[in-house]
């Protein structure tokens, strides 16, 4: 299977206005998945607890940070989130010489969300998931369907004061730090020559299996992909248009701008067909910690068809975002379901007959769109204050996006 899913972008000062890190991500996937946005509190465990990923159990740490998470709703993990301390993460399936493993181990999106549990910064992102992939290793189906669609990983994390992309080869791995501008990643590798943190035996793995010489500059993306490129074509059409989708904006990126370039799908990053967008993040984060980070998702498919909604920490914040919360099955015990469960969430439902209406009816489509973008809008203008400002009372933000999802729900119940 070639790629075809997914890109992750950041842009930092001074590409951004007002001092801000703006992380954008499309989840790309089997177009029948359900995405569910759920809200998990900060948490103390007890020595020695274990904590059961999507495949495999590992050792729990004894404190989880609170995190907000877009994952597909069968498993345990999350295509892209953010965590209390405004630390980001998106991945992407990656390609290479060395194949994936099909044996059960952590999957990708496993990772990013023990990543935002455990890391307060980016860069303690990292180092948390190189140990995890040290100890336990990546591998596993990512599709609940049992085909064995297996990927390497490659992530992209932000803070409020950097980003690093970190990507992966089995247990091997390359990371680049970027503290200004902009960065895009896709399906493909692309750190090169300017490595800021590797495995301790990253060059020895390449050069022991003939992929460097051990004598010229050694170039992570040069030896651990593909030596014919035509696997990852696509996938490097998508990263030169999301770049220069970046660049025509380069000075002043905002979230508007972030959500527009997850929405073009002339790119191809606003995915249609069998693979198609059915999750979509948007992060805006001021580089000064007093002010609140606001995480937009939209929890639906479509993102030109959807509804960005807010969502803002609160500090012992104690939620449950019931409307994006999918029914509740075992996703991994064996033997698995002979037929895929109904996983579709209260917003999921709705949406799905607006967006046959918008696609079959033009005046209807056109009006529901419409009120689609003003009550999106409506709820930036209302989130730019807080980001300028703060907010003197955080607790008036604790169903933020619950209520957002219900503003949205009541305007298709009246679309109909």
């Amino acid at each position: 299977m070639y790629p075809c899913s997914c890109d992750t972008f950041v842009a930092l000062p001074p590409s951004t206005v007002r001092h801000r890190v703006i992380f954008g991500k499309n989840s790309d996937r089997p177009c029948d998945e359900v995405q569910e946005v759920l809200f998990f509190p900060a948490s103390d465990y007890e020595l020695g607890s274990k904590v059961k990923c999507t495949y495999i159990e590992i050792e729990q740490v004894a404190h989880t940070y609170a995190v907000v998470l877009s994952r597909p709703a069968w498993l345990w993990g999350a295509e892209m989130g953010a965590n209390e301390h405004q630390v980001c993460v998106g991945n992407e399936a990656v390609w290479g010489r060395e194949s994936p493993e099909v044996e059960e181990a952590l999957l990708g999106m496993d990772l990013v969300r023990l990543g935002l549990e455990r890391a307060d910064t980016a860069e303690k992102c990292v180092h948390v998931l190189a140990e995890l992939l040290e100890k336990h290793g990546q591998g596993g189906t990512c599709f609940e369907d049992r085909s064995q669609f297996t990927y390497h990983n490659s992530f992209l994390i932000s803070d409020r004061k950097e980003a690093w992309v970190m990507e992966t080869s089995g247990k091997y791995w390359a990371a680049e730090r970027v503290e200004s501008g902009y960065r895009n990643i896709s399906n493909e590798y692309n750190i090169t020559t300017k490595i800021d943190r590797e495995h301790p035996d990253l060059r020895k793995y390449a050069q022991s299996k003939g992929w460097w010489d051990g004598k010229a500059q050694f170039n992570f993306a040069a030896a651990y992909s593909y030596m014919s490129t035509g696997r990852i074509e696509a996938s490097g059409s998508r990263h030169s248009e999301g770049k220069k989708l970046l660049q025509k904006s380069n000075g002043h990126i905002t979230a508007k701008t972030m959500m527009d370039i997850l929405r073009d799908k002339e790119s191809g990053i606003n995915m249609e067909g069998m693979f198609m967008t059915t999750g979509t993040m948007v992060s805006v984060v001021p580089v000064d910690p007093a002010l609140p980070g606001v995480h937009y998702f939209t929890a639906t498919p479509s993102p030109e068809r959807s509804v960005f909604k807010p969502f803002i920490f609160v500090e012992n914040m104690k939620v449950e975002l019931k409307e994006t919360t999918s029914p509740s099955y075992d996703p991994v015990k064996k033997p698995r379901f002979h037929s895929k469960p109904d996983r579709k969430h209260s917003l999921f439902t709705k949406h799905e007959v607006v967006a046959a209406i918008i696609e079959t009816h033009k005046e209807r489509g056109e009006q529901l769109t419409h009120r689609m973008k003003r009550l999106e809008s409506d709820r930036m203008k209302q989130m730019e204050g807080i980001l300028c400002y703060g907010v003197k009372q955080p607790h008036t933000l604790l169903d933020l996006f619950s209520c957002s999802v219900q503003e949205e729900m009541e305007l298709y119940s009246k679309g109909f």
